[in-house]
């Protein structure tokens, strides 16, 4: 890490040493003299402390000499100079560690913030030659069905496919993204569209942004009972953002309690106002269930797309993108891609993100081996080197050799990423010290699920959980089943270890009962984003709070040999033995100990009721007097189950 001695920053800072030690140290930063070296974070920090901060810059964790200095607007030159006196020979070319960068920019007067590194963009020379080709044609629109968990998305798309997947879901939330593509009449002709499924639940915020940004038409399924709820808005807005036609088709109208005008009422009030109405968004009425508007509602989508005039090239360099990804045990590493332009071969070479290898086979959505994808259509792509994340975009290359070295530096400038993403979090030195102190509590969690989509979603859905007293962690996150190494990563860690959708493999499972580690595993998001929530209140210290029990006056003293009683009639209440009392005399406060003995007549009594006469010997106090007030209470663990851990509300992803 970047260190610089106290002596060069006090000098910087145009203040003496001993002024900037004590500031050090009220910090809490251990420093003894000039000597003495901080890293730059901390020196940063000062600078905020005393208002002398430096001006930010925004820089990617990765850049060259060349880049920097342009950035920094410097000569390059400054650039290599300020490296040498840190004993680093650079090239005009050669890559900076964000190490590096961070103290040159120091160095030159600048505080960095650091901002995600675009990824880069494969080079004309690395794609394939492609024939002559005839330009771009028509080809099937792409529409991603959004809306509210409950209001029949996945059964509407199933009836359309005429297939059965909703009945057999847990919890009747789409678990992952599935897209499929479909061939109906149209003008007396065949057209193809192409579907893509997006869960429905507002834990799955992510990927539905992600299945927006590949679609064509959304179509927004409102239930014509229910109306417009919070997740039907959510979906709209991400529909929105990404700058797509809009169909509504208003569901289960042949319920008794449909009512699809408050639908359209509902969102006219949001912009979306209905062709009828005066408006530009066609509203259908369907029912998925009855296969009632089945018909008007594809040939509503076909119309829309043939506005648009979408239009791929199929003979340009292949493009897709990953909309799913998982680790099949027989197959290895699967990716679900919607072919952008171009076409999709087997034997193709390819890289999406890191991932690179050579098509062994491309299945469509029926599960059919296919030789070729054309725009629009989802495959799925077997043959990969690892699983990519979803979102990223695949490429044909002209050779497995390109594919490997793009990975490789796409892997490389990753790293130097997460280097400055975990040097960022380490420079929340509030943070760190509450939790080294135990103000801030932190759960552990190492995550495992089916497909990278899951993963993806319930990350996102446990880091928005928050508590101004306990802070979650995802510590790893991956695709797979859970296994010896993640029960012990766990172990390691005192980390918890969840499963969605996967199971525990055998010898996971015996190391875990032997280090003692917890695993739980789950088939519906509700019940995992409960149990973590519970899971964070019962880290919360519990509360102790007073109870009172009752008051007595002081009547009488009497110093007996076993110690001084005090002679009392209870006014309020009541008094109980091993209870807590205070001793008041007037308005002052004399003494806070507990009740060691409380008598009635002659019998040792467990409490004492309002009107009654007792005696009391207070631990430690003997000083009482005629008309003193004792105050019994009791103090009491109060659970925390009666606080919450709120959810930060998901935002639109254009």
């Amino acid at each position: 890490m970047n260190r610089i001695r106290v002596g060069d920053l006090a000098k910087d800072l145009q203040m003496s040493v001993a002024e900037l030690l004590s500031t050090l140290t009220d910090l809490g930063v251990e420093v003894k003299n000039a000597d003495s070296l901080i890293d730059i974070s901390t020196a940063q920090a000062v600078r905020a402390v005393l208002d002398k901060g430096h001006p930010e810059v925004e820089l990617p964790p990765t850049m060259t000499v060349r880049e920097l200095a342009q950035a920094l607007g410097v000569q390059s030159t400054q650039i290599q100079q300020k490296l040498m006196k840190v004993g680093v020979l650079a090239g005009l070319n050669q890559q900076l560690s964000a190490d590096q960068i961070e103290r040159v920019a120091y160095e030159l007067g600048y505080s960095v913030r650091w901002t995600e590194a675009k990824e880069p963009e494969v080079p004309e020379s690395a794609r394939p030659r492609t024939a002559s080709t005839g330009g771009p044609q028509p080809r099937p629109p792409v529409v991603t069905i959004l809306g509210h968990v409950d209001h029949g998305k996945t059964t509407l798309l199933d009836a359309i496919r005429r297939t059965n997947v909703a009945e057999g879901e847990y919890g009747g939330i789409t678990q992952h993204i599935g897209a499929y593509q479909v061939e109906v009449e149209h003008a007396g002709e065949k057209a193809k569209i192409t579907f893509l499924d997006t869960p429905g639940h507002e834990a799955f915020t992510a990927m539905r942004a992600r299945g927006a940004q590949v679609t064509d038409i959304a179509v927004l399924v409102v239930a014509a009972d229910d109306g417009v709820m919070p997740q039907t808005i959510e979906a709209l807005n991400h529909a929105k953002a990404a700058n797509v036609p809009i169909i509504v088709a208003i569901n289960k109208i042949d319920k008794p309690e449909a009512n699809p005008d408050r639908v359209k009422q509902q969102l006219a009030e949001l912009g979306v106002v209905p062709e009828e109405w005066g408006g530009d968004t066609i509203f259908v009425p369907v029912s998925a269930k009855q296969r009632i508007g089945l018909g008007d509602l594809l040939e509503a989508i076909l119309l829309v797309a043939e506005v648009q005039e979408l239009k791929a090239d199929p003979n340009a360099p292949a493009e897709g993108v990953v909309i799913e990804s998982k680790l099949d045990k027989g197959r290895g590493p699967v990716a679900t891609i919607i072919v952008q332009q171009g076409t999709f071969k087997q034997g193709d070479a390819v890289v999406a993100g890191e991932a690179h290898g050579k098509i062994k086979a491309l299945i469509d959505d029926r599960g059919n081996r296919v030789p070729k994808a054309t725009p629009a259509m989802p495959v799925e792509v077997i043959g990969l080197s690892s699983v990519p994340n979803a979102g990223e975009k695949m490429e044909v290359v002209k050779d497995e050799r390109t594919a490997r070295q793009i990975a490789m530096e796409r892997e490389q400038r990753h790293r130097q990423e997460k280097l400055a993403s975990q040097r960022a979090r380490v420079t929340m030195k509030d943070l760190s010290r509450l939790i080294k102190e135990g103000e801030i509590k932190e759960l552990l969690v190492v995550l495992k699920a089916d497909v990278h989509g899951s993963v993806e979603a319930v990350r996102t859905s446990l880091e928005r959980l928050e508590h101004p007293e306990v802070r979650l962690r995802v510590l790893h996150a991956a695709v797979g089943n859970i296994t010896e190494s993640d029960i012990m990563l766990a172990s390691a860690s005192n980390a918890l270890v969840i499963g969605f959708n996967v199971r525990v493999e055998p010898e996971a499972q015996r190391v875990a009962e032997q280090e003692r580690v917890e695993v739980r595993t789950y088939r519906i998001i509700y019940e995992l984003v409960e149990d973590i929530k519970a899971a964070m209140l019962g880290m919360l210290q519990p509360v102790i709070e007073e109870f009172p029990l009752g008051k007595a006056e002081v009547r009488a003293v009497f110093n007996l040999p076993r110690g001084t009683v005090a002679g009392c009639y209870v006014t309020e209440g009541k008094v109980v033995r091993n209870a807590e009392a205070r001793v008041w005399r007037k308005k002052d406060l004399l003494h806070t100990g507990k009740i060691v003995s409380l008598r009635h007549l002659k019998d040792d009594v467990r409490e004492i009721a309002q009107g009654y006469e007792c005696g009391i010997m207070v631990d430690g106090f003997s000083d009482f007097a005629e008309g003193d007030l004792i105050e019994c209470f009791e103090k009491r663990e109060v659970s925390r189950a009666g606080h919450t851990i709120t959810q930060r509300s998901a935002t639109a992803v254009s």
